[in-house]
């Protein structure tokens, strides 16, 4: 029988976004499934009240890749939106990433050779290879920091004690000596304006939708209907588990609709104690500047993750990326013993690849793979 489609896309993210973009730009067909009510992803922005909320966790979009931003700014065009998070600790105000406001705001100290020799003087009870997370933490920023800015958040974050993580979690951290409360260092930065749902119209204009609809349970039928498979879900799920289970971490959002213009002042409040149950949390008006007497809030709880719910980072450890390799070289034989007729299967995005990607590197991602496909 013939094949409807050129392309089944499972998962209506970025990654296979940007495959439906280029791949109707190719004169190819598509046909997008999601389990999802909605298209987007992880990207999805409801509209509360004239403000787009970002239903699955806070995204700011940043590169340093001038084609990359080049093209997200001809799907929508960004606005001038910096990210500067600012840290709660038990009422205390600290600006990240650690810089010299944090540093004065912690000690007292004003210039960077004061700052210097005051985490110098800090990092002198780490000796050696640091053997775990906190021995690496202050090994780098000194005692201070990590007891108020980084034990307790990484602690929720992980659900562990910051002694039983790796040291590889937190290789480096962003210090800076000087006065700039810039998060990111890359060269371009901003939120979509509207919201990135106008990013995602436009990518999957022309694709045939299907959503509220689970591939797996239905992957035989479909699978009947396209010549190749995109497939951005877990690739352990896809595979049924049969070398493992991947570990992930997951979140817990509440949002609310308060009656009140401004709630904190800014978009990216870092709850950093222990206590606080939830990481941060997020005012979603200030990604856009918005106006208005209403303002929308989300509180963001990391917790243990189960199956049936949303995956959201991979557990990187030297256990879980020896059970991918196994998942991936299965995927490679899979595509090598397919029969005549049967769809080649392609794994990318976050869960198929199991990797934590900023946006930035998911598009680049699905740059290769169409260079590849449609030259």
């Amino acid at each position: 029988m013939d094949k409807k489609y050129d392309y089944l896309l499972v998962g209506a993210g970025l990654f296979n976004g940007v495959i439906s973009y280029y791949a109707r730009k190719a004169g190819k067909s598509c046909l997008v499934v999601d389990k999802r009510p909605e298209l987007g992803g992880n990207v999805y922005c409801e509209e509360i009240e004239g403000i787009n909320v970002h239903k699955y966790g806070a995204h700011i979009f940043h590169t340093n890749d001038r084609k990359i931003w080049d093209f997200v700014n001809s799907l929508g065009e960004c606005n001038r939106y910096t990210n500067s998070p600012i840290a709660n600790y038990k009422g205390e105000i600290y600006n990240l990433p650690f810089n010299m406001n944090t540093f004065n705001r912690m000690w007292g100290v004003i210039t960077p050779d004061e700052a210097r020799a005051k985490i110098e003087s800090q990092r002198a009870s780490i000796k050696g290879e640091p053997k775990n997370l906190e021995e690496q933490a202050i090994s780098l920023v000194g005692e201070d920091i990590y007891r108020k800015l980084i034990k307790g958040y990484t602690e929720k974050q992980w659900g562990k004690d910051c002694k039983e993580l790796p040291s590889f979690i937190i290789k480096r951290l962003p210090v800076r000596y000087y006065y700039d409360n810039n998060y990111f260092n890359d060269r371009y930065q901003g939120i979509p304006e509207g919201g990135y749902n106008v990013w995602i119209n436009k990518l999957f204009e022309g694709a045939d939708i299907r959503l509220n609809t689970n591939f797996l349970p239905h992957r035989e039928e479909l699978s009947k209907l396209c010549k190749n498979i995109i497939y951005t879900g877990p690739i352990d799920e896809y595979f049924d588990f049969s070398e493992g289970e991947l570990e992930y971490r997951s979140l817990r959002f509440e949002t609310e609709l308060l009656d009140k213009a401004d709630y904190q002042g800014n978009a990216v409040v870092n709850y950093t104690d222990r206590e606080t149950p939830y990481t941060r949390i997020i005012e979603h008006k200030h990604f856009e500047f918005g106006k208005g007497d209403k303002t929308v809030i989300t509180k963001e709880y990391p917790v243990d993750f189960e199956k049936g719910m949303e995956p959201y980072y991979p557990v990187n450890d030297q256990k879980n990326q020896e059970i991918y390799k196994r998942y991936k070289e299965k995927a490679e034989q899979m595509n090598k013993d397919r029969a005549d007729g049967k769809p080649r299967v392609i794994f990318g995005g976050r869960l198929g690849a199991y990797q934590y990607y900023d946006m930035d590197k998911v598009i680049a991602a699905a740059f290769e793979f169409c260079e590849e496909e449609f030259k």
